[in-house]
């Protein structure tokens, strides 16, 4: 899932990118795509996402006190990643260090264990911890938030009847450097060409033919993990097949949908997973068409315990983010302040929502300091919340004090 690539899939969508292949067990609003701004602007050279500031512009975190679930649970896969040492080159973050980032997150875990009420839990906040806003889009704070999930489709081992689109494992020839960036393709000569062959030439000439991890039965299927990053894929037998991101191609991500819209087969207020999941079941034949416009492709390796963030740690639903790990800091502890889809009922409601979350995860498209994803879970039912996320808000992040 690592958003660090995996473009998240439900976000693409919401930003104008590709469907889902499962049907919602509840109605949708009718997505209505926000005000244009360029939530990917990127920041000057050097400057990074986070400015520290004063107590009189602080959100309310004792909105954060009865919604915990899985909050400790995420704080602890953060410890555990702050805990290898490999973790320490990403920090000073600005003036926050390393074990200010660990002590941070051990401090709050106390302080979630003795807050009795709302209000005791704000004023713990606001007399220990020192609270940092992303500047947004905008230098105003504007971040967009968006939603993405695990899905799970049907898949085999090899590959039989209907099921003949493959995904790949990480190819030998695929150079990528000490933070995971793709670097090239390595000739046979031992030098390293910078362009790897975009997704149309993997696809349509079959390079890595003998490199198949699984087989779908849909091309569009196929397509949607490549793009989110992981996937369960239900066998024969009924166990679940979990794929991780191994890796991808270096190319950047094109959104297919934008395409689409241009030609007219979708409308942009249109844009939802069953809109696109009906069109390529309408018009299988599109489905190359567009997808190939698309030039990143995302290679897999078996991954059970999954779905893992760019950390190599375990996502949580409703406490993992994903956000551009060049400007934001890795593992530590977020409070977001926007609007999320709700069940309500039959149907899927759009409602305010402020929780804390642990930045674990990026994506090809979370890009720059207006950009913030927030994991749902795994199926369908998190794939029909996931599918409606879209909404402006604000994004922080707490470290605790310093003697």
């Amino acid at each position: 899932m690592f958003r660090h690539l995996a473009v998240t899939f439900a976000a693409m969508v919401l930003l104008g990118l590709i469907g889902s292949c499962a049907k919602p067990a509840v109605e949708m609003e009718p997505f209505r795509p926000p005000a244009a701004k360029d939530y990917a602007r990127p920041l000057p050279p050097g400057k990074l996402a986070l400015r520290k500031i004063g107590p009189e512009a602080y959100p309310d975190f004792g909105r954060g006190f009865d919604n915990r679930a899985g909050l400790d649970e995420a704080i602890r896969h953060s410890l555990a990643y702050l805990a290898k040492p490999s973790s320490q080159k990403y920090f000073p973050y600005g003036d926050i260090t390393h074990a200010r980032a660990v002590a941070s997150l051990e401090r709050f875990l106390q302080v979630l264990a003795t807050a009795n009420s709302p209000k005791e839990l704000d004023t713990a906040i606001r007399q220990e911890f020192d609270v940092y806003q992303s500047v947004g889009c905008d230098d105003h704070g504007t971040v967009y938030f968006t939603g993405y999930y695990c899905p799970i489709f049907e898949g085999r081992r090899q590959r039989t009847g209907s099921f003949r689109y493959p995904l790949y494992t990480l190819p030998p020839d695929l150079v990528k450097d000490e933070e995971g960036r793709t670097l090239g393709r390595r000739n046979p000569d031992g030098s390293i060409d910078p362009l790897y062959p975009t997704r149309r030439e993997i696809e349509e000439g079959r390079l890595l033919d003998g490199l198949e991890i699984a087989w779908l039965k849909s091309p569009f299927e196929a397509y949607v993990v490549t793009v989110q990053g992981s996937a369960k894929l239900r066998l024969e037998d009924g166990s679940l097949f979990e794929l991780g991101y191994a890796g991808n191609n270096g190319r950047d991500y094109v959104p297919v949908s934008n395409a689409m819209i241009a030609d007219g087969v979708i409308g942009r207020n249109e844009l939802s997973l069953q809109t696109l999941l009906r069109y390529f079941a309408a018009h299988p034949d599109q489905t190359y068409h567009y997808c190939w416009k698309n030039p990143r492709y995302v290679f897999f390796r078996e991954a059970p315990g999954g779905p893992f963030g760019s950390l190599n740690t375990p996502v949580t639903p409703y406490r993992t983010i994903a956000t551009d790990k060049e400007v934001f800091p890795r593992a530590c502890l977020a409070f977001i302040s926007t609007t999320l889809p709700i069940v309500h009922g039959t149907q899927v409601v759009q409602a305010p929502y402020s929780s804390f979350m642990l930045d674990q995860d990026t994506g090809g498209a979370i890009r720059a300091a207006g950009r913030c994803d927030v994991y749902m879970g795994v199926g369908p039912a998190a794939e029909a919340v996931a599918g409606r996320t879209g909404a402006e808000g604000a994004l922080y992040y707490v470290f605790v004090k310093e003697n």
